[in-house]
């Protein structure tokens, strides 16, 4: 077996691998020797089969696995020697494929980008505040209030009122097209809160002002991307009768409140808002730590990437950001989407700081434990209520899911080492100022 260099430019390699017919040969017969034991042959005993009849009868598909086997130790002989790292799955073909018959030898072209070497990250240049924020009780008290306007109930206004944004009124109604009522279109009781966008645009606004007895004809358009085609982009009236009509009340900040939520009184629910404000600015602190940190290696490690890499990057980019354009599209079956200059900019960070995290984690031996991976499915699952057991079930199937769910965590561990090592300032801050470092993230 003969492996020869055909290309070294940059990053890109090219070789050409020869697996002689004798080697070929005796790969065949070593399968067949080790098949031989446990072949049974109308004629001949169990094991005691001629390996020429094993070969007549075998050859042409032990053949195939043999010359596979050649070529994938030829590959696996190769970067052991070498010591390089394919950015992605090597491209391999084989010469004359189609005319190739039994006896000869079997040529293959293998071609590949390698991985660069990785600079070594100095953790100690780099420069880190780590922002702390506690849930004053200000905070705490605006999350109560927005809890009991969650739990609030509604009370009649009073004769002859006039509906308003927040109110409730309760309508009959009945939706038409062209003249015509349309199936689903009509209700009767319904109750509405107006404000609340939860009818088609500009239904609810032309509610407002009216009162309980009042007839009115409300104008709308379907959206264009309105679920039932027949009507999407169509004009419609729905004539309404208000029925009832609310005000909204608020519910007392007291223990009854705090027991819906599921907390012994309300001193106790303070306690437990307060734990959930603290995470959040904790979580809001920690991207503002790990964006300082991903920015200063990037700016700090500077090599030559792959360029498939970067190209598949980018093209996964303009995918993504084209599908948060056009969120009606819930599919693939759309034409390509074409990279821009903005995609590769932004897809090179990406790759350099991806290899850069990982060949930290790799020097370093980080890895994700049986626990983490589990969490990390948990919380994942928590996305599906209801099918948590079909997700679990999904992920153990699914080896590119179990890689998705594992390297987020694989990262935050990489960065948490990177971390130590740093020169990191712990700095009390406002809710304001962490926000406007959240903020600012979205800026660069």
């Amino acid at each position: 077996m003969q492996v020869t260099e055909t290309l070294k430019d940059g990053l890109k390699r090219g070789y050409t691998i020869t697996v002689t017919a004798a080697e070929l040969e005796a790969k065949v017969q070593e399968k067949l020797i080790e098949a031989q034991p446990e072949v049974e042959i109308k004629g001949f005993r169990k094991g005691k089969v001629p390996l020429a009849i094993l070969k007549k009868q075998f050859g042409s598909r032990l053949l195939g696995d043999a010359m596979q086997d050649a070529i994938d130790g030829a590959m696996k002989d190769h970067f052991e020697r070498s010591g390089d790292r394919p950015a992605l799955q090597p491209e391999v073909k084989m010469v004359g494929g189609e005319t190739w018959a039994e006896g000869q030898d079997v040529v293959v072209e293998m071609s590949y980008e390698a991985l660069p070497p990785i600079p070594d990250v100095d953790a100690g240049k780099i420069t880190l505040d780590r922002l702390a924020v506690k849930a004053d009780e200000g905070a705490i008290e605006e999350a109560l209030k927005n809890l009991a306007a969650t739990a609030q109930s509604f009370t009649e206004k009073k004769k002859g009122a006039k509906a308003k944004d927040g109110d409730q009124v309760t309508i009959d109604f009945k939706g038409s097209v062209d003249g015509e009522l349309f199936e689903g279109g009509s209700g009767e009781d319904y109750p509405l809160v107006l404000g609340s966008n939860s009818f088609i645009p500009g239904f609810e606004d032309q509610l407002v002002g009216a009162a309980v007895g009042d007839e009115v004809s409300v104008n709308v358009t379907f959206p264009e991307n309105y679920g039932a085609a027949h009507l999407a982009g169509k004009a419609a009236v729905f004539a309404c009768t208000v029925k009832e009509l609310k005000k909204p009340v608020p519910a007392e900040l007291d223990d009854e409140l705090a027991k819906k939520y599921g907390a012994e009184d309300l001193a106790a629910l303070k306690g437990q808002i307060a734990e959930r404000l603290e995470a959040e600015y904790t979580g809001a602190a920690r991207a503002v730590l790990k964006r300082s940190l991903l920015d200063q290696l990037d700016a700090q490690v500077k090599f030559d990437l792959p360029a498939a890499l970067v190209d598949a990057e980018a093209a996964q980019i303009a995918h993504q950001l084209w599908h948060e354009e056009n969120p009606d599209v819930h599919d693939h079956n759309h034409g390509n989407v074409e990279t821009t200059d903005e995609h590769k900019k932004l897809a090179e960070r990406r790759v350099r700081l991806g290899l850069v995290l990982a060949e930290v984690g790799r020097k370093a031996e980080v890895t994700v434990s049986d626990a983490e991976m589990t969490q990390a499915v948990l919380a994942a699952a928590r996305q599906y209520p209801g099918q948590e057991r079909a997700f679990f079930e999904f992920v153990q199937k699914n080896p590119q899911m179990q890689q998705q769910l594992r390297a987020p965590v694989f990262e935050d561990k990489v960065v948490d080492h990177i971390v130590a090592g740093a020169k990191v300032t712990d700095k009390t801050v406002t809710k304001e100022e962490l926000q406007k470092a959240v903020e600012a993230l979205d800026e660069l």
